[in-house]
């Protein structure tokens, strides 16, 4: 089973019974054969069983005969400690898959989640840097230096394909094709996907690969490098991007995922349809791509009200 990842209400004791754990292990385990989940994704629902499972424990209660009474105990547990709504909603999806794993198992025979609603949400809009923002951005770095030729690279290649940073983290040489000017993408639950990039980027890849990655002296097989030839983390590229985000003078807070909103965005705005972004994006499900067709009405309302002679009157 992977670590468990700690955050404000983990408990440091790990109290939960052997019986829990083992359950919790099996659990794990069915997640990541059957549904092929992501070590992130997996560390995070242990995460979250395990912080159950320690109330549980505390307050003297077994998960099985679970009543929905001690499972809404929890949750006000958990916000009174500072939890958000939203990280609130994952906790009780979490708990859900597990207690529907449970009853498959024969451990549960009620659901006690049944009737418990999630924390109503606010829709946060991604944050999208404009088409004069981006080109700053992406001519920040030097590229008569090494590291810098690399930078700009991984820069114009999250813009290009509207990658996730641990996408670009994990992409090997050989996952790009020269010929086509395809990348080969494995997405959230190894999922692939062949993503085209457009010929500058394409350019910079192949002059990368060819003439500056060698000089790296690469000890990893992915395609980017740190100063040691180790492959870069993802805290590693967050820290490129504010700085060249700094150098390139954008005042608005931003991360290596504002590249993949401001793909998805500008393609969109650009005539795109909204199947093919999903498809571009790895988006298993459409409703997650929708989110951006609110950024797009965001910015007409914004131009409308900005430019229109009466809408100041």
């Amino acid at each position: 089973m992977p670590a468990a990842k700690t955050d404000s209400t983990a408990s440091p004791e790990g109290r939960c019974s052997a019986e829990m754990r083992a359950l919790l292990d099996r659990y794990i385990q069915y997640l990541l054969v059957e549904k092929g989940l992501s070590e992130n994704t997996l560390e995070a629902y242990a995460a979250d069983i395990l912080n159950f499972a320690d109330f549980l424990e505390e307050k003297g209660h077994s998960v099985r005969g679970l009543q929905e009474t001690t499972l809404f105990l929890y949750i006000v547990d958990i916000r009174k400690r500072g939890l958000s709504g939203r990280s609130t909603a994952r906790h009780l999806s979490s708990l859900r898959g597990f207690f529907a794993f449970l009853r498959e198992m024969g451990v549960m025979d009620n659901d006690p989640a049944e009737f418990l609603e999630n924390p109503k949400l606010l829709r946060e809009l991604p944050s999208v840097l404009s088409r004069r923002e981006m080109e700053a951005l992406l001519a920040a770095p030097d590229l008569s230096t090494k590291l810098g030729f690399r930078d700009r690279t991984m820069l114009e290649l999250l813009y290009a394909a509207g990658l996730r940073v641990s996408e670009l983290c994990a992409i090997k040489p050989l996952d790009f094709d020269p010929q086509t000017n395809i990348i080969r993408v494995f997405g959230k639950g190894a999922k692939e996907r062949l993503v085209p990039v457009h010929a500058h980027a394409a350019a910079l890849l192949s002059d990368y690969l060819s003439a500056w990655r060698p000089l790296f002296s690469p000890r990893d097989k992915v395609m980017f490098l740190n100063r040691s030839g180790k492959g870069l983390t993802r805290v590693a590229v967050w820290k490129l991007v504010q700085r060249y985000a700094q150098k390139a003078g954008i005042t608005c807070e931003i991360s290596p995922h504002t590249f993949r909103h401001s793909f998805a965005t500008h393609l969109l705005e650009g005539g795109a349809d909204l199947r093919s972004v999903q498809m571009l994006l790895g988006h298993a499900d459409i409703t997650a791509t929708e989110i951006y067709t609110h950024v797009q009405q965001e910015r007409i309302i914004a131009t409308h009200n900005r430019y229109h002679p009466r809408a100041g009157t």
